[in-house]
């Protein structure tokens, strides 16, 4: 039988993944929900490569499903139409510019989103959707609950903590700090303010 030597199983062990959850709070120290989480780890081994699999962002009900949508850099979003009226997608943000004219159903072809940074999206029929695709640059990626916690599956290591919420004054911009994960459970608070959220509601007496 082959023996493995003691320092073989330490550096195995040290490089074993375990779950981590880290806990979000907004400057008054209240959970904060509905917020993009992801880690950058400084160590590039422990990169994994992404899903190939296209992610989907739905228009149902006059809206957009989900209202936010992470992926990783360089995925594919396709972009349904679920509803019996035509929509028109849009985004004229910096990390991606595209459109899609109007349609039902299906668009034939997904679009790629390769550059990293926050993606506005609207609809040019319906004024009131509105809805974000977040492109990180790392597989370890999550939206807070309404407790502000995400959990990973990662090792110990350095990685650069990243942050982004809708009510930051300026969308387009990441919050980020470098830690160090070396526990199960980790706590962050924000360094700016959230302003509030105002909830646009569907036009039920537009017809189109």
């Amino acid at each position: 039988m082959m023996k493995i030597s003691v320092a073989l199983i330490l550096i195995l062990f040290a490089f074993k993944s375990y779950a981590v959850t880290i806990t979000l709070f907004d400057q008054n120290q209240k959970p904060l929900s509905n917020a993009v989480v992801w880690l950058t780890p400084t160590n590039k081994v422990l990169m994994k490569a992404p899903s190939t699999d296209p992610f989907i962002m739905m228009q149902k009900d006059r809206q957009f499903i989900p209202h936010i949508l992470v992926v990783p850099q360089n995925a594919q979003v396709e972009f349904p139409n679920a509803d019996s009226i035509m929509h028109h997608v849009y985004s004229f943000s910096k990390s991606k510019t595209f459109e899609l004219k109007l349609y039902r159903e299906q668009p034939q072809t997904a679009i790629t989103f390769d550059q990293t940074g926050v993606v506005e999206l609207g609809c040019n029929i319906h004024d009131w959707m509105l809805s974000f695709i977040v492109v990180v640059d790392s597989p370890f990626y999550a939206i807070t609950n309404e407790n502000g916690n995400v959990s990973f599956n990662i090792e110990p290591d350095n990685y650069t903590l990243n942050i982004w919420h809708e009510g930051f004054t300026d969308f387009s911009q990441v919050e980020s700090e470098s830690i160090q994960i070396t526990e199960n459970n980790f706590s962050y608070s924000l360094k700016q303010a959230i302003k509030p959220i105002v909830a646009i509601d569907v036009d039920e007496f537009d017809d189109y």
